[in-house]
């Protein structure tokens, strides 16, 4: 009971006594700060110099100051009210026991602001930062001759066709590889790739040239070197594009790719301007060669052969085929196992030749009611029609199918309505050009001129981004274009 009773009494003494014992703490810490203050003082008269960068927004007794008639900061103190004497106490406390106060050292004036740079100096300081090289990356030149040879073809010949137009220009090792059968090999174990267009503009027709790539939606603009020739895409197989030159009444074969370039000799054709041509292999890759046919419209015609590298008039047209052939110009020649397919108009229907057997025979089909602008496509070996369907003032493309059976055509699809409308009430024009199932049309008005793709197989309407000139703003306007295969090895 009496350690109990003397608990009780403790506890009330401290109850009692407990504030007064607080108010004691806290002037005597008052007292020690305002000595410790005075002493930070002192150190600044004497030395005239700022402290070190400010402790956190918890412990910040000094703030600097800019008097007004002075040029160098000052330092003054924070007003210490007697609600935050404990506080400042505590904090004062730990700082010294963590030693966080320290001598401060003698003052720096600051350096001169740094001057700003001009856009030419930052964008140099960028471009030598971006071109150095550190030495563990560089490459010795050790190491590239010792690369097996087999394995670099390899390599390059697997890679994206678009990168083949910046290939010749690495090196000579690299631009004879181009030569090599070695290589020729490599490339044809490659399935071959996607359809691409080569095209030229109105603006430069005879550097204008350009190449869209379908599966990239991209416009590719080679190295060209301008000609004074003039000379019209007409036909193309394997790589190969057949070329008509009008003004000097000659034929060329390029590839388009590696500039493989021949001038075919002259033949006997008479009228340049009215004639149909078309071109196909000998075999499945142009190493067998391959051929040129054109043909009149007044049903002569003679066939180029590579191998024999002659004209030769192989044959003569039936007797039963009608002359003149009224030959549909705008369209261009189909291939169908090793035939070639030529359109007609009077009568309607098929002109066809085969290249192996010199044999020529004609089919008539009627075409669709309100047709214009129609053209002959291929895909698969089946023959395909495009063509516009124009009624009042309401216009369509649509795209038939031959039915070998019944020579009819037949329907089997057309451009989505929304695009159709906008040719409604004007006087819409349309080119096409195709191959192996992947057709590009151009329609063109006064107010228009767009190109739209095709998958035959697909069957995908895709509109055709506009083409601009490296460095140019202004659209070009697609003069012709023509459908080939891209292939590295096909030479002229």
């Amino acid at each position: 009971m009496t350690k109990k009773r003397a608990g009780e009494n403790n506890y009330k003494q401290l109850w009692v006594n407990g504030p007064k014992r607080g108010l004691l703490v806290g002037m005597e810490g008052l007292a020690m700060l305002g000595q410790l203050i005075g002493q930070l003082q002192d150190l600044l008269q004497l030395h005239g110099s700022p402290p070190p960068p400010p402790p956190p927004s918890h412990f910040r007794l000094l703030q600097p100051h800019l008097h007004p008639d002075d040029h160098h900061r000052r330092w003054c103190l924070h007003n210490i009210d007697d609600t935050s004497t404990d506080d400042y106490y505590s904090l004062v406390m730990a700082a010294g026991k963590s030693g966080s106060c320290k001598m401060l050292g003698p003052f720096e004036p600051p350096g001169p602001p740094p001057s700003k740079k001009s856009r030419k100096g930052r964008n140099q300081e960028k471009l030598h930062g971006s071109t150095a090289i550190p030495e563990a990356e560089v490459m010795e030149q050790d190491i590239w001759e010792e690369f097996p040879e087999d394995l670099l073809e390899a390599v390059i010949a697997r890679l994206p066709i678009a990168s083949f137009f910046r290939f010749r220009s690495v090196c000579r090792k690299w631009n004879s590889l181009l030569e090599s059968q070695s290589f020729s090999q490599r490339c044809a174990e490659i399935p071959q790739s996607n359809t691409w267009f080569y095209a030229f503009t109105h603006d430069n027709v005879n550097s204008g040239t350009m190449y869209y790539d379908p599966s990239m939606r991209k416009w590719h603009h080679p190295a060209y070197k301008p000609t004074k020739m003039i000379a019209l895409p007409v036909a193309s197989a394997g790589g190969l594009v057949c070329f008509l030159d009008i003004g000097h009444r000659k034929f060329y074969v390029c590839n388009p790719l590696t500039q493989s370039f021949k001038e075919l000799p002259t033949g006997s054709v008479k009228v340049w301007s009215r004639i149909a041509v078309g071109m196909t292999l000998n075999g499945n890759s142009t190493t067998g060669g391959y051929k040129v046919m054109w043909v009149g419209r007044d049903g002569e015609y003679e066939v180029y052969d590579s191998v024999k590298n002659s004209w030769s008039r192989p044959g003569s047209m039936p007797s039963n085929i009608k002359v003149p052939l009224s030959l549909n110009f705008l369209s261009q020649a189909v291939s169908v196992d090793n035939t070639l397919c030529f359109m007609r108009s009077d009568p309607e229907g098929i002109v066809s030749y085969n290249m192996d057997t010199g044999v020529c025979k004609q089919f008539i089909i009627p075409a669709p009611l309100h047709l214009s602008d129609h053209s002959l496509a291929e895909c698969k070996g089946r023959i395909m029609l495009v063509g516009l369907l124009t009624k009042n003032a309401a216009t369509c493309v649509c795209i038939w199918e031959l039915q070998k059976m019944t020579l009819l055509w037949k329907e089997v699809d057309r451009m989505p309505n929304v695009w159709c409308l906008e040719f409604y009430g004007k006087h819409v024009r349309m080119t096409c050009s195709g191959n192996k199932g992947l057709l590009m049309l151009q329609l063109r008005s006064r107010q228009m001129n767009r190109l739209v793709t095709y998958n035959v197989m697909s069957r995908e309407w895709l509109k055709v981004p506009g083409c601009v000139v490296p460095r140019g703003r202004k659209q070009q306007r697609v003069a012709c274009c023509i459908a080939f295969n891209p292939c590295l090895t096909a030479t002229a």
